[in-house]
């Protein structure tokens, strides 16, 4: 199933997509798509016939496919082109950092360009939403735990992140900082989430083009991996990293202004796409 919420008449609505990519409501099943209770939801949801529910009546946009995340964790430096890009040597363990969950907002909502910002910098990523609580699990048991998958952009002010000291969610973590969605894509419509080709364009010109098939650490490794630290609970979001082509990366570097669109993609996930505004 491809799951969202969608918003209409000020509201936001849970909704799937049918076959044909038409909107359908699900409010007359479900009050919502929270994340405590992902997995019973998407169980009671298996039974119905998505063509048969009513057509979405004035979709208006897309919001984060899961309300009420309550941890969105990434993992830096997760394939080796871009830590080379980045002047630093592959990690021999997962580089762990969390993103306030304050930053997250709806696939096509505008980035925000925080006061004093000089390095606005952009990263296509896999995000692995959990279903199921994951405790100190085996990387043979991790898949059991992953419910499905979607887009992030982990937006990054590189000199907040870099040059104010200690840790680097001060430039991951502005308002806007992490656009989610715009589908949850279960994990029974992706064959193998190491092989997804992801891409990133700014103005129409592609700086990200690579595939999950690069990452250092898989998708099971960092879900066990992360489950020794802390408890990973439904609804959850890991963001498993970037493949090179940030535009920390480029020669010269190259940053995001008020203006520009970027756009990213996801093999079988959608595509997000947000314009760069000040912040208010």
């Amino acid at each position: 199933m491809r799951l969202l919420r969608y918003r209409s008449k000020g509201k936001e609505f849970p909704g799937a997509l049918d076959q044909a990519g038409q909107v359908r409501d699900l409010s007359g099943l479900i009050d919502d798509l929270n994340a405590g209770n992902l997995r019973e939801i998407v169980d009671r949801l298996s039974n119905a016939c998505i063509e048969d529910l009513p057509k979405a009546s004035e979709v208006e946009g897309y919001s984060t496919p899961v309300a009420g995340i309550g941890k969105l964790i990434g993992i830096g430096l997760n394939y080796v082109d871009h830590a080379r890009e980045s002047g630093a040597e592959p990690p021999a363990e997962p580089i762990c950092f969390m993103k306030a969950t304050s930053a997250i907002s709806g696939p096509h909502d505008p980035i925000q360009i925080p006061p004093g910002s000089e390095k606005l910098d952009w990263e296509v990523e896999l995000g692995v939403v959990i279903g199921k609580t994951a405790k100190r699990v085996s990387e043979d048991e991790a898949m059991g735990h992953v419910l499905g998958y979607t887009i992030v952009n982990d937006v990054s002010e590189r000199s907040h992140q870099l040059e104010c000291g200690g840790q680097w969610m001060k430039g991951k973590s502005a308002d806007s900082f992490a656009p989610i969605g715009p589908w949850l894509v279960t994990a029974d419509e992706v064959e193998d989430p190491q092989t997804l080709r992801l891409t990133l364009a700014v103005n129409n010109r592609t700086y990200q083009d690579g595939t999950t098939a690069d990452m250092i650490f898989n998708v099971r490794h960092i879900v066990s991996y992360l489950s020794q630290f802390m408890t990973l609970h439904p609804g959850d979001v890991i963001c498993t990293g970037t493949p090179a082509g940030v535009g920390m990366g480029q020669e010269p570097p190259t940053y995001l202004k008020a203006g520009d669109v970027v756009r990213l993609e996801i093999e079988g996930l959608g595509q997000q796409e947000q314009k760069l505004v000040p912040a208010e």
